[in-house]
């Protein structure tokens, strides 16, 4: 009985030996905007403790702190002070800038680093695991769904350097000449119309597009702006946080965009993790949790989720073939956890299923075999998912393409009735000239006109026109109160008196923060309307106009050569010297006709068409004589013939070229004006640019004589006065087309 009681006290003396600590250890570094990764952290160490199967009789204990993105000695501090505590796993930060610093420390001490962010870095040895999908995976899936399509030419618009490194896969498959790849970067700040303007005159209508998902929506929104959407453009998504991105305003254009999704919304890991979020922002207000849907879990917080479990599961297979002990450590002794790469070697080992799918690494330590699912923008169901892709068996398309499906499902318009509110504003909304009494929608005509009409017929809606006389777009104002109110069009459609606006609307920043736009039916600029420019009158001049100076020069150079040619001749041949009284036989004193002034006379005369009373008497003279007539016949048939040509032609006076001479004059001769509160004056006013504010000065020091009311105000002073208008470039075209005084 005796020896019985031994070895019970010895079997249950080795069970005692062989298990986990009551309590594990986890620090977590999270930057001050991963508050949701924070939480997603102390969430998922909450639910492995209510469930045995992951650490049976130990208990997680999650520790995290908020660090600086940049500040990589506050970070490793925060570090050192995670293991005097006593963590045995460090997980995260996101930063690229600190977290070679944490990996230094923990490679050190042999701490498990955990990292769950995109990094393309192969470090072999260290005491790190990172449960992101490999990049170089990533670049083959897009590139493999390129190749599903059979793209011939495609453009790749990025935001950084890391997008190209992402569709590196891609962009050796197509680097070939066979090939038309465009890779264009997007633009700095949140304006992005430049890059996509271009890539819209290139002609390209399949297109990659690498962005964050915080920038997806104002991406696809401007590329919606510049006419970038329609039914033959496609758009594949690299972001595998689609699903999160609000895609509602994009599904009805037709546009084919398709994307990748790490996170299945069926996975039973996604639908306990989003229910036990709820339930702790439920009982925990205090936290400022915000309700989570199976759809609204970014890949960072699935990714972490796993990351943890993970873990949990290595240390609990761990502790199946060894006896584990936490060592109170420290950054300033040289000790290190025995454990510590036995646990990184379990993580790499050990498969597991997740948020993100089943998780298991390649002999290098990279997550390479993983799954995605393959999806596209539908009008009935939004993102639906297409098809698949994993590692072993590539793509698997499950839905093909839909066609030919009608907006007019989706949108859900017939048989409504919609106000819709125009101006007089040729071309756009004109009154129809009819010699009957017209009543209703009959009453107007124009292009505005003519798209609802279209519109309607497409969708099965009915319209009722709606006339504001007020000739104003809209722009904000501060009422009494100092709340913002919209004037105008725009704020008769905010104050919903009317459900659309049709006109010549410019869109801009200001007015797309409070109303939504259409496509735009028309892209436009900014131009200047006066009138075409006058005939110049004839300079006192001009009659030299036919020769250039330089033959003018030649001219007079050969008329005193050729006289100074006949003076000296003529002194020189006998002939030329005659007896001046006939009848003395033998006079004393001989004339010589070719006296320097005689010459020159004779010279003149011949180039004047003019004869002369001198006539050349010796052989030499007269050769040279007519020498020089031959060429004065020549010249003067040139100048005679050049000269008709030349008063024909009518240079045009124009009063100024460019933007910058209207700004420039001094004295003002000619004032210039645009629309008061039209969207071009505000662009005057908002410019820094010199020499638009130099404009706005002018036009608001004058705003009496120089702004109108309306653009058919603008170009009536056009007509009649020395006055430029400012306007919308196609309304110019219009009014140029129809008045032949006016230009452009």
């Amino acid at each position: 009985m005796d020896m019985l009681c031994v070895v019970r006290f010895w079997l249950w003396t080795a069970v005692c030996a062989w298990a986990l600590p009551s309590e594990l250890r986890i620090g977590g570094l999270f930057e001050t905007k991963d508050y949701n990764q924070l939480q997603t952290f102390n969430i998922t160490a909450q639910i492995i403790n209510l469930d045995s199967s992951f650490l049976k009789e130990a208990r997680l204990v999650a520790l995290s702190e908020n660090v600086p993105q940049y500040d990589s000695f506050q970070v490793s501090r925060t570090v050192c002070d995670f293991v005097l505590y006593g963590v045995i796993a460090i997980f995260g930060p996101q930063s690229v800038d600190t977290t070679d610093h944490v990996q230094s420390i923990c490679d050190t001490m042999e701490i498990p680093h955990v990292e769950y962010r995109w990094d393309t870095r192969i470090r072999r040895g260290s005491c790190m695991v990172n449960l992101h999908p490999n990049p170089a995976t990533l670049s083959k899936v897009y590139a493999d769904i390129v190749k599903e399509w059979r793209w011939k030419s495609f453009a790749i618009l990025y935001d950084d350097n890391d997008g190209l490194i992402r569709l590196n896969e891609l962009l050796k498959i197509y680097s070939s000449k066979d090939f038309m790849v465009t890779v264009r970067q997007l633009d700095d700040g949140d304006d992005y119309r430049d890059t996509l303007m271009k890539t819209k005159q290139s002609g390209e209508k399949n297109i990659v597009l690498d962005c964050p998902a915080s920038k997806l929506y104002n991406v696809l929104l401007q590329a919606q702006q510049v006419g970038l959407m329609g039914e033959e453009i496609s758009y594949l998504i690299t972001t595998m946080d689609i699903h999160m991105v609000d895609l509602e305003p994009f599904k009805y254009g037709g546009t084919n965009i398709t994307g990748v999704r790490l996170i299945d919304p069926n996975n039973y890991f996604v639908g306990r993790f989003a229910q036990y979020w709820n339930y702790i922002g439920h009982i925990h207000p205090e936290y400022g949790i915000k309700n989570m849907t199976v759809d609204s879990i970014s890949v960072d917080l699935a990714l972490l989720h796993d990351a943890v479990l993970l873990f949990a599961k290595s240390m609990n297979q761990l502790d199946n073939s060894t006896d584990i002990q936490i060592k109170q450590l420290s950054c300033d002794r040289n000790v290190n956890w025995e454990h510590g790469y036995s646990v990184i070697n379990y993580m790499k080992s050990t498969e597991i299923n997740g948020m993100t799918g089943a998780i298991k690494f390649d002999h290098s330590g990279f997550r390479s075999d993983f799954a995605l699912d393959i999806v596209e923008l539908t009008f009935a169901e939004g993102l639906r998912k297409k098809g698949s892709w994993n590692s072993t068996e590539g793509i698997n398309l499950t839905l093909s393409k839909p066609e030919n499906e009608p907006p007019s499902e989706a949108l859900s318009l017939q048989n409504k009735t919609f106000i819709v509110l125009i101006s007089l504003t040729p071309p756009y909304g004109m009154l129809k000239e009819d010699i009957n009494s017209l009543t209703g929608n009959d009453r107007y005509e124009g292009l505005g006109i003519d798209i609802i009409h279209e519109l309607s017929l497409m969708n099965g809606f009915n319209y009722t026109f709606h006339l504001h006389h007020d000739t104003r777009s809209g722009n904000p104002e501060l009422d009494k109160d100092g709340a913002r109110i919209w004037n105008g069009m725009i704020g008769e459609v905010i104050a919903e008196r009317a459900d659309l606006a049709i006109a010549d609307i410019t869109i801009t920043r200001e007015r797309e923060m409070d109303v939504d736009f259409t496509m735009p039916f028309m892209n436009l600029g900014i131009s200047v309307l006066y009138k075409k420019p006058t005939k110049l009158p004839p300079s006192l001049f001009s009659f030299l106009s036919p020769f250039t100076y330089e033959v003018w020069w030649y001219m007079i150079a050969a008329y005193l050569g050729v006289s100074i040619l006949l003076f000296i001749m003529g002194r020189i041949s006998p002939s030329e010297w005659t007896n001046p009284y006939p009848c003395i036989d033998e006079p004393e004193n001989l004339e010589n006709q070719f006296s320097l002034n005689n010459s020159l006379w004779f010279t003149l005369g011949s180039i004047m068409q003019q004869g002369s009373e001198i006539a050349p008497i010796a052989v030499s003279t007269r050769m040279a004589a007519s020498v020089w007539w031959f060429f004065t016949l020549i010249m003067v048939s040139s100048y005679t013939a050049n000269l008709a040509a030349f008063l024909t032609v009518e240079i045009p006076f124009q009063a100024f070229r460019s933007v910058e001479d209207l700004a420039n004059q001094n004295p003002q001769v000619i004032s210039y004006g645009a629309k008061t509160g039209g969207a071009t004056a505000n662009f005057f006013r908002d410019s820094n640019h010199s020499t638009y504010q130099r404009i706005w000065q002018f036009m608001s020091e004058h705003q009496d004589s120089v702004m109108t009311s309306d653009n058919i105000d603008g170009v009536n002073k056009v007509l009649n006065e020395k006055y430029a208008f400012f306007m919308e470039s196609t309304s110019i075209e219009y009014e140029v087309e129809r008045k032949c005084e006016l230009t452009q």
